[in-house]
């Protein structure tokens, strides 16, 4: 990048937080952008913050970065401007080197999620390089994460390449033995993810609602419990696929049931997975399993996580994620295992078990880390590389 004391740096981060009133309720995303936006200020850069803010329809108050520049402010410990779209050209002439500011909300402009020449051109003329510092923007080829790469000298921000490196060791380039965590809901929705992995894995293990349809398809009742049986024909695919990339996949043999779903119920029990009687739903997996899963985990050098193995959110349908994250989290530690996780209720329970800070890294993007798992190419990482 050279000197660029004094260049106008527009730099496309995830400011996209979520608040209650005035207050930021979790600003990890903020925290995120501190290594380049600071680095670029220190060393004489005009930094210009580009980022989306909620889905609005019409610019409104409610959907303005103006609520979220004092956070960001805090934050970085340095002083932050805003810059309105109306007149920001000449408030970003009045700039000075190491200032930073955030410009408002892209998606004021229609045209920035249709990644429109003319929104391109317009946030174009503000700046003199273009740095893309939002991995979790990555999979939209909008005009601010995709458009702006092919009309200024573009480079990755320090999270971008952390991230991308993180995801390269995780799968492009990984140490093998491989094992994934894929858990969550539907099987529907990550099949693109499974169909990917099962090539690409030693070690495949399904959690959440979706081991229900696996178990499903393997003949066992699995009798109240979330299941989508009209996918137990694709299931079986991935099972054929799965074999033949000598990808073993890992269901749970033993179960925690209850006839409700709620917090700690007094039909709670842990059985068999031929054992659920007919009026029990499974919402996580059982403590014999668990282990057997601490033990495949312990035989791998690189672990991919994405989605709980229970519906954690409820006590203690969180116990068997917490137990593997912690062993997981273990392994990092003891320098055996490069652990990558990612996806919001992925990030949510890694805190919930105190460990995300144990792993090797945790993205805090959720669509783009899905795509990527998918093995898509990713519109903002693409346009960086040409």
């Amino acid at each position: 990048m050279g000197d660029i004391t004094g260049k106008r740096v527009l730099v496309r981060e995830d400011l996209n937080v979520p608040m209650e009133g005035d207050r930021v309720t979790d600003d990890t995303r903020l925290r995120a952008t501190l290594p380049t936006v600071t680095e670029l200020a220190d060393r004489g850069a005009i930094v210009l913050v580009l980022s989306h803010f909620g889905r609005p329809k019409v610019p409104s108050a409610d959907t303005s970065l103006a609520r979220v520049r004092p956070a960001y402010a805090a934050v970085l410990g340095r002083p932050v401007n805003y810059i309105d779209w109306e007149g920001d050209a000449a408030a970003v002439a009045a700039l000075q080197p190491g200032d930073i500011a955030v410009l408002e909300n892209t998606r004021f402009f229609g045209g920035e999620e249709k990644n429109d020449p003319a929104t391109v051109a317009r946030f174009a003329a503000l700046g003199d390089l273009y740095v893309n510092d939002a991995f979790s923007a990555a999979h939209r080829a909008h005009a601010s994460t995709e458009g702006l790469a092919h009309v200024l000298p573009a480079f990755a921000g320090r999270a971008m390449e952390a991230e991308l490196d993180a995801l390269e060791k995780a799968l492009g380039n990984a140490d093998h033995p491989v094992a994934a965590v894929v858990g969550g809901a539907k099987v529907s929705s990550k099949l693109d993810v499974l169909t990917h992995l099962v090539d690409k894995v030693d070690h495949l293990i399904i959690g959440g609602g979706m081991a229900n349809t696996f178990l499903a398809a393997r003949g066992v009742d699995v009798a109240k419990s979330l299941c989508e049986h009209d996918l137990i024909a694709t299931v079986e695919g991935i099972f054929t696929a799965a074999d033949r990339a000598h990808c073993t996949i890992h269901l749970p043999y033993d179960v925690v049931v209850s006839k409700e779903f709620a917090a700690n119920p007094p039909s709670l029990r842990t059985c068999n997975v031929h054992e659920v009687a007919a009026d029990e739903m499974i919402l996580d997996i059982g403590p014999a399993a668990t282990e057997a899963l601490a033990d495949v985990l312990k035989t791998c050098r690189t672990l991919v996580w994405n989605g709980p193995l229970g519906a954690f959110e409820t006590p203690p349908f969180d116990t068997a994620t917490v137990a593997l994250a912690k062993t997981a989290a273990a392994l990092t530690k003891d320098g055996s295992l490069v652990s990558v996780a990612g996806g919001g209720d992925t990030v949510a329970a890694l805190n919930q078990a105190g460990v995300a800070d144990d792993f090797s890294f945790v993205s805090t993007a959720g669509g783009a880390f899905l795509e990527w798992m998918e093995g898509k190419q990713l519109p903002g990482v693409a346009a960086l590389k040409h």
